[in-house]
Order: C-alpha cells, then structure tokens, then sequence
C-alpha cells in the first residue's frame, strides 16, 4: 500500500505535468524506485512520466546518469554535487523536461558522524537550472525512504507549480 502523502502528491503532479505538457524522469539511490512507484500508481501517468533509473551503486551513478567518479571521490555519493550531476545526468540522457533525483543514507548502517544515517540531498533539474535541498531524516530505514521520496515530489510539485 502507498503511503497516502505520496499517493496525493502524484496526482497533484500528474495534473499540473499533463496540464503543461512537463516530461518527467527520476534517478534514484536509497528510494529504491519509491518515487518512480509513487508516480505510476497513477492511471494516466505515461502521459507525462517516462521512466527512471535506480543508481544505488556508484558505477551506476557514473554509467548510467553521467556523474564524474571523481565527483563522487572528491564529495562522496550522498551529496550536493552528487544529486545535482544525477538530476542534470538523467534529465539530458533521458530526453525529460524535468528530472528528480534521491541520494541518500537510508540506514540503520552506513553513517557516519560527517554523514549520518538519514542525511539525504534531492535536486531537481529543468531547462531553468537545479535546485537541491538537504534533509537529514531521524525516522528508521522505510521512513527514511519515505520521507525522502516525499521531499523528492514535493520539490517536483514546486517546480511544475501548483
């Protein structure tokens, strides 16, 4: 079952993107897909979301989604830079108007006290620019990646506009 916050963000942005005529794309790490799940549970959703990527490892983030390795070893992969090259990376390579992108540390394990478990960065990339925002969870894993893919839709739904 979808958590209902999710569930009523899609439709606000299914509504506003077949409206305007908005293609969107997502790129994810610790989501998992949640996001991309989140839009297509929506009947109708192929009218304006295409599709996404999962880039949980690193080489996918390089491969898949064009983020520099030395990006990564110079910022980590849960970072600004990092989730502003997966945004810019997907939305170039996937032909969208829109890309939305997760990259986080989920958890219980793999924090640390520079990068503690629940910190995650999503940016979202238009023809406009990118815009990133950072959020630092406290909930366990599922909330963790719940909440990230709220913050994820929520920053779609501001830039489409209500």
């Amino acid at each position: 079952m979808l958590d209902d916050r999710l569930s009523s963000l899609a439709v606000r942005i299914q509504a506003r993107c077949i409206a305007s005529g908005s293609r969107v794309v997502t790129v994810e790490s610790c989501t998992g897909g949640l996001v991309g799940h989140a839009l297509t549970t929506r009947p109708g959703s192929s009218g304006y979301y295409l599709g996404g990527m999962i880039t949980y490892a690193d080489t996918l983030k390089q491969d898949l989604a064009g983020v520099p390795a030395e990006m990564i070893v110079a910022h980590g992969a849960v970072s600004a830079q990092v989730a502003i090259a997966m945004a810019d990376g997907a939305r170039i390579r996937l032909g969208a108007d829109i890309a939305v992108a997760v990259t986080g540390i989920a958890g219980p394990d793999g924090g640390s006290e520079a990068k503690p478990v629940g910190l995650t960065y999503v940016a979202v990339a238009d023809a406009r620019g990118t815009d990133v925002r950072r959020h630092t969870w406290t909930g366990d894993r599922a909330a963790n990646q719940v909440d990230s893919a709220i913050a994820a839709l929520e920053l779609v739904l501001e830039r489409v506009g209500e």
